[in-house]
C-alpha cells in the first residue's frame, strides 16, 4: 500500500500545530472558563411544573412559534455560524472557544424541543416546525446571516470580521425578539420554569456575544481608517436591514398578544447592546424597556427546588452568576 505522503516529504508541507493554552492570548481563556462554569442541560429544569399552567394558557400558538423561531436560529448558529468562525480563525485558542460555543448552541436548540415535548402534542410540534419553514421573515433573517457566514474567504480578515459582526447580531440582537415573551410571561408568574430555561440560554448568549464581539474588535484594530469606515457602513446597513425585517417579524409573531410595541423597544435595546459588544456606536436612542423583561436578563437566582431542578442559581458548585463585573477586563493587559 502506497501512502500519499512519506516521512521524507511530510515536514516540507504545512506543519500542524497543537493548541497551547499556556500562552496568553487576550481574554479567550476567560471566556472559555466562564462558559464551562455555566454548563447545564435542559432536563435539569423541571419544565413539567408548567403543564397545569400550559393547559389554560391562551396564547399557546404564539409561545410555540417564539420557541420554534429561536430553535431555527440556534440550529443555524450550531451547524454553520460557529463552525465557519472556527474554521477560518487562525488563532487556535479562539478556534477551540468557538467550537465550545457551538456545542452550547446545540444544547440551546435541544432545550426548546425539551419544552415542546413536555408541554405539547406531536401534532402541535409538527405544525410549528412547518410554520418555521414557511414564515418569510424568519427565513429572511436566517438567510441573511447564513450568507455572511458562507462568504468568509481564506486569510481574508475583512470577510472574517463581517462574519463576527453577523454572529454578534444574531446572538446579541436577533434572538431577543424571541426571548422577550418567555421572560415577560415568567415575570408575570406564567410558565415560570420554561422561562428559567430561557434565562440559562441568555446567560450563555451573553458570554458568546461578548467573546465574539471582543475578537471582532481585535480584528478591526488591524484595519486602516478607510477600511474601518467602509466596514462600519456595511455593518450599520446590515443591522438596519435586519431591524426592518425584525419589525415585520414582531408584528406577525405577536399580533394576537398586543405586545408588539414592547417587543420592538426590547429589540432596539439589544441592537444597541450588540453594537457595544463590537465596540461601535449605538444606533437607537435610549428608551424605556419593560422592567419585567429587563429583570429577566439578570442571571442571579430565581426560585428553585435544589433537589428537583437546576436553574441559573445552581449549575455547578461554587459558580458565581454573571454580573457586569464579569466583563470588567480593566485588570487585563489587552
Amino acid at each position: 500500500m502506497q501512502y500519499l505522503k512519506t516521512i521524507e516529504n511530510v515536514l516540507s508541507d504545512d506543519v500542524f500545530q497543537a493548541v497551547n493554552w499556556n500562552e496568553t492570548h487576550g481574554l479567550n481563556e476567560v471566556f472559555w472558563k466562564q462558559q464551562v462554569k455555566q454548563f447545564w442541560l435542559p432536563e435539569e429544569v423541571a419544565v413539567s411544573k408548567d403543564i397545569l399552567n400550559w393547559k389554560s394558557f391562551e396564547f399557546q400558538t404564539v409561545y410555540m412559534r417564539v420557541l420554534a423561531g429561536l430553535t431555527l436560529l440556534d440550529t443555524l448558529q450550531t451547524n454553520v455560524g460557529m463552525n465557519e468562525l472556527a474554521r477560518f480563525t487562525n488563532e487556535l485558542q479562539v478556534k477551540a472557544l468557538y467550537t465550545l460555543f457551538g456545542a452550547f448552541e446545540a444544547i440551546h436548540a435541544k432545550s426548546y424541543s425539551y419544552i415542546f415535548t413536555t408541554l405539547c402534542t406531536n401534532a402541535q410540534i409538527d405544525e410549528v416546525f412547518d410554520w418555521v419553514e414557511k414564515n418569510p421573515y424568519l427565513q429572511y433573517k436566517a438567510s441573511k446571516i447564513e450568507e455572511v457566514y458562507t462568504s468568509i474567504k481564506e486569510n481574508d480578515d475583512v470577510s472574517l470580521w463581517k462574519a463576527h459582526f453577523a454572529s454578534v447580531m444574531l446572538e446579541s440582537f436577533l434572538f431577543y425578539s424571541g426571548f422577550f415573551y418567555p421572560l415577560y410571561l415568567g415575570g408575570h408568574g406564567t410558565m415560570k420554569n420554561s422561562a428559567e430555561v430561557i434565562s440559562l440560554i441568555i446567560r450563555d448568549e451573553s458570554t458568546h456575544g461578548s467573546a465574539t464581539g471582543y475578537n471582532a474588535q481585535q480584528i478591526f484594530k488591524t484595519f486602516g481608517k478607510v477600511t474601518q469606515d467602509e466596514l462600519k457602513l456595511w455593518g450599520y446597513e446590515l443591522l438596519l436591514d435586519l431591524y426592518q425585517n425584525e419589525l415585520k417579524y414582531t408584528d406577525d409573531l405577536y399580533a394576537e398578544t398586543g405586545l408588539a410595541g414592547k417587543v420592538k423597544a426590547y429589540v432596539r435595546f439589544n441592537a444597541n447592546k450588540a453594537l457595544m459588544n463590537l465596540g461601535l456606536d449605538t444606533m437607537f436612542p435610549e428608551e424605556e424597556v419593560d422592567p419585567i423583561v429587563m429583570n429577566g436578563i439578570r442571571t442571579d437566582s430565581v426560585t428553585h427546588d435544589f433537589f428537583s431542578q437546576k436553574g441559573n442559581s445552581y449549575t455547578i458548585a461554587n459558580v458565581q452568576p454573571i454580573t457586569d463585573a464579569t466583563f470588567d477586563f480593566s485588570g487585563y493587559n489587552l
